[in-house]
């Protein structure tokens, strides 16, 4: 078989690269100290005007314009899984809404420098560059004073520096952190303050709502509100909401808004007047209906930001497209992607795949160079075979027509940067395939968000895989016809499934095992000793070292006071290594029975055990993880 793509991805599958954020300028691990987890990683960060110099971890950019500000710090390039941590583990925590100032901030006093920093107050209106004196954390404002020498940029030519020292003295001096963009020190020394200020920005900017503390507490604030609004943010920011989707959206945001303010006015008002009055009495009609308007938009909002409900939203948006049906002769193409054709791939194809039968010598093949052109050249029942290449799709795309979707076997996959929407399967990595998984997300699969066959190689890192059936399951994993499953897991955030957020899957070991075979009951009572936990010196060393491994060098008598994403690295580990061993031990039995014997036991050796550690699992229906026997 052609060495190439290995992963078989649902129709439904969209993969891309998320694209930059912007802001008004042209410009995951798990919890460790503070100062660690706001840089999650420094080397993915470009920096738009040279080098960023000893010390400093963020990249930074000068303002366009006649005015010769300082360089700032550029923090707008943050991921989702940099938000989402910062957010949930340092920031928000479980608070409830009307206690999300107060826990930001106790954030800040910890990471923002009191006062000694420049930073450029940003408005539609001008820029102007201040000097930070005090932070007034509970109000979550700055107190400044201009800087000197005075910079002052507008498109006004009426707002001049006395303009700005008026202004100043009308706000008392004080300043919301959101407006203030910190210039960059080199040394690193403010890499924190930048971080912090541009977290509270991006909330009160694109997660907050105004009508948000008056919201019944139910469930935590980050659970109920901040992490699907962050993720409609990144959805819509790496184009996976269809356009007419957002519009609507932002429409129903400006309009609930509106109604909020109103509501807010006219309750004002209530408390002002005669209750009993005539236009007491009318305006707590018209308060009733203002209320009820706000409370339907607030749920059609809702409804939108809901990861899973959204899909549905956008299959109504997409609702216009058309079926093509079978062609007019009822025959079926098959359509090949390759960027590359080499003529040693050509030669496999045809070989393994498109003339297997003689029948199929007659098949219609067509050639693309594009994952686009071939799935917009389909009819129905139509198969498309995606070979060795790097393919970009901007955006997401419909399918109206039922066709297969294959990638090649034997081969490697890496997924940097992507976002997976499954709308059906998730990723499944096959026998003798390589999966790599780095800094993306999988969501929305109706099964497994990843599925592991035995034999292959699987390695995630620093990615979120949510909202599916399963998070990972492991298949078929003692079988012993095949070798162990290469698994590595990194850092990575699995939450929000529906039953386990890892599931191993493995078949009852000792039905095939003969009893009357020599010795053959001694042994079967051994390996059942083994599965109840009773395995010899050598393999307790081992296991215990895998458990320390996966949970940061906490020792094994420490596991009760773990915490959750902690318990779950070690139930994996432990389970891979007790089922590691009883596999073993029947691969043993039945070589020992043909004369062969085999050296190495060290469980440390099984090339499965890459690494499993830093892992969190968060929300899951049944916990993060589950064992079934088939």
């Amino acid at each position: 078989m052609a060495e190439g793509l290995l992963a078989s991805f649902g129709l439904g599958s969209e993969a891309m690269g998320p694209q930059p954020e912007r802001t008004g300028w042209a410009s995951e691990e798990e919890p460790a100290p503070l100062e660690k987890a706001l840089f999650q990683d420094g080397g993915s960060c470009s920096n738009c005007s040279g080098d960023s110099g000893p010390g400093s971890r963020l990249p930074s950019f000068v303002l366009q314009g006649k005015a010769s500000f300082p360089e700032m710090f550029q923090t707008g390039h943050l991921l989702f899984y940099e938000r989402f941590a910062a957010y949930q583990d340092y920031i928000l925590a479980d608070c409830k809404a009307s206690e999300v100032r107060e826990f930001t901030a106790e954030f800040l006093e910890k990471v923002l420098e009191p006062s000694g920093w420049r930073a450029v107050w940003h408005t539609s209106v001008f820029d102007v560059l201040v000097e930070v004196t005090e932070v007034d954390f509970a109000a979550l404002k700055a107190v400044v004073r201009l800087a000197e020498p005075c910079l002052c940029e507008s498109p006004l030519s009426t707002f001049t520096p006395e303009c700005v020292r008026e202004l100043l003295d009308l706000k008392a001096r004080r300043l919301p952190l959101q407006e203030l963009w910190v210039v960059f020190d080199g040394s690193g020394a403010l890499d924190q303050t930048a971080l912090a200020v541009e977290h509270v920005r991006f909330f009160f900017e694109h997660i907050w709502r105004s009508w948000d503390e008056e919201e019944e507490d139910e469930y935590d604030y980050f659970v109920r509100c901040v992490e699907p609004r962050l993720r409609l943010h990144y959805d819509i920011l790496e184009d996976r909401v269809p356009s007419g989707l957002v519009a609507d959206y932002r429409s129903l945001l400006s309009q609930c808004e509106e109604v909020y303010g109103n509501f807010l006015s006219l309750r004002s008002s209530l408390a002002a007047c005669d209750s009993d009055s005539e236009q007491g009495n009318l305006s707590m009609v018209e308060g009733l209906k203002l209320y009820s308007e706000m409370e339907q938009l607030k749920q059609k909002l809702k409804l939108i930001e809901n990861p899973l409900l959204r899909y549905v939203f956008g299959y109504q948006k997409n609702s216009n497209i058309q079926a093509k049906g079978a062609r007019p002769h009822g025959q079926k193409v098959t359509h090949v992607v390759a960027s590359t054709l080499t003529a040693g791939l050509l030669g496999s194809l045809l070989r393994d795949r498109l003339c297997r039968e003689p029948r199929e010598e007659e098949a219609e093949v067509q050639f693309h160079r594009d994952l686009l052109s071939a799935v917009g050249a389909c009819y129905e029942g139509d198969t498309v075979i995606v070979c060795p290449g790097h393919y970009v799709v901007h955006g997401p795309f419909a399918l109206a027509d039922s066709i297969e979707l294959e990638v090649i076997h034997r081969g490697r996959t890496a997924v940097e940067n992507c976002v997976l929407q499954c709308e059906t399967t998730g990723v499944t990595v096959r026998t003798s395939a390589e999966f790599l998984m780095k800094t993306s997300d999988l969501y929305g699969a109706k099964g497994a968000g990843v599925e592991i066959y035995p034999g292959s190689t699987c390695t995630l890192s620093d990615s979120g895989i949510h909202h599916c059936k399963e998070g990972i399951l492991i298949k078929d994993f003692l079988d012993e016809h095949y070798d162990l499953p290469r698994i590595s897991m990194v850092n990575n955030i699995i939450h929000n499934n529906e039953g386990y957020g890892v599931v191993l899957v493995k078949p009852t070991i000792f039905s095939d095992l003969p009893a009357s075979a020599p010795g053959g009951a001694e042994e079967n009572k051994a390996l059942k000793s083994q599965t109840s936990g009773e395995a010899d010196a050598a393999e307790r060393v081992d296991l215990e070292e895998l458990i320390e491994c996966a949970a940061g060098r906490v020792g094994i008598g420490a596991r009760p006071g773990l915490s959750e994403q902690v318990e779950g690295n070690c139930e994996i580990v432990s389970e891979l290594v007790a089922a590691s061993t009883q596999k073993g031990q029947m691969k043993k039995k039945r070589l020992s029975e043909l004369g062969i014997t085999q050296a190495d036991d060290n469980l440390m050796s099984q090339e499965m055990f890459v690494r499993i550690v830093g892992n969190q699992f968060k929300w899951n229906g049944k916990g993060s993880f589950g064992t079934f026997l088939f």
